[in-house]
């Protein structure tokens, strides 16, 4: 228990600069009580003791502002940065060294009673206001971009971002080093626009150079333009 203790204050310290000593971990640190008192309910939910489990779930949300269901299940050194809003459902798995921002909700999608919350793999980092929904494995040092939506697996060693997410393929991370740079995760539409742009300025160059060789001009009226083309392919 003590060791755990030791790992998971270890854990803070290397994945958040602004932790300056232990005891202001243990003071000030709302993530790392939520686990706490996860700990002691998921103990109680797993011996039947229900309503207890739910009642202590409930107080950890009014202390911290995150809201974690008694039968999540949590791995080794999981920090949550933050903390407030932070939602995890009843059958969701989150794995060992993973780190959650604020907002983050690791939802359902089912009324049934089955496996209907995500499972987050060892390493897993999920931006601030991401939501993780349903019954969806986001592989090991994957990275979930802040504000995505993410409805399907996502790959091990990979980057998801946007509404709804989109996969996009990237170099693993070392395994012992954590990536911050949430600022420079790629933008798949926005390098679709680029593309499209970048496209449509050849076309608008090829055109302007074969209207100035055939000598047409742009004029207020197309039909003079679209007469002069007919013309031109005609030859």
């Amino acid at each position: 228990m003590l060791q755990n203790l030791r790992d998971e204050i270890k854990a803070i310290k290397q994945k958040d600069p602004a932790a300056r000593s232990t005891l202001e971990i243990f003071l000030c640190y709302p993530g790392f009580y939520a686990l706490l008192f996860h700990r002691v309910s998921h103990w109680l939910w797993n011996h039947s003791l229900k309503l207890l489990a739910r009642m202590n779930s409930n107080l950890a949300r009014f202390l911290t502002g995150i809201e974690i269901h008694p039968g999540a299940t949590f791995g080794k050194r999981v920090f949550i940065d933050h903390g407030m809003g932070v939602v995890v459902g009843e059958t969701a798995i989150v794995g060992d060294d993973v780190l959650l921002y604020q907002g983050v909700i690791l939802g359902g999608t089912s009324t049934e009673k089955t496996k209907r919350h995500p499972t987050l793999e060892r390493g897993v980092i999920v931006g601030a206001g991401a939501k993780v929904m349903g019954n969806i494995t986001i592989g090991e040092y994957s990275k979930i971009g802040t504000g995505a939506v993410v409805l399907k697996d996502v790959p091990p060693e990979s980057t998801c971002v946007g509404v709804p997410g989109r996969i996009v393929k990237c170099r693993g991370v070392p395994h012992k080093e954590v990536d911050l740079d949430h600022n420079k995760l790629p933008d798949p539409v926005a390098d679709a626009i680029r593309t499209i742009e970048q496209h449509l300025k050849e076309n608008d160059e090829r055109f302007k150079i074969l209207f100035d060789k055939h000598e047409i001009c742009f004029t207020e009226d197309i039909r003079d333009e679209q007469e002069d083309l007919e013309d031109l392919f005609k030859k």
